[in-house]
């Protein structure tokens, strides 16, 4: 049996957003993310995705960091186990 494996397009980065990854949940809305720079950044979950979207430690994401304070940003969009190994293949994050 072989494994089919379907590309599909992914949302990318654009603008200020890059690529990170979960590496603390810090409770309530709040994440440590390791940023494509390398800067680690204290991400927020914005109400919109709070309750629909359950981001763990781990979890690859985009996060848009703030013009006023570079050292947070929001996190934009969480990407499955599926996205983040298409992601790795295609060279996008390490």
């Amino acid at each position: 049996m072989t494994e089919q494996r379907e590309e599909k397009d992914l949302r990318m980065p654009s603008g200020s957003e890059q690529f990170g990854v979960v590496t603390q949940h810090l409770g309530g809305n709040h994440v440590r993310v390791r940023c494509a720079d390398g800067e680690t950044r204290l991400g927020r979950i914005p109400g919109r995705m709070k309750y629909r979207t359950w981001i763990e430690k781990d979890d690859v994401v985009l996060i848009d960091p703030w013009d006023w304070q570079d050292e947070k940003g929001d996190i934009e969009w969480r990407y499955s186990d599926a996205d983040a190994e298409q992601l790795q293949r295609e060279g996008h994050i390490d």
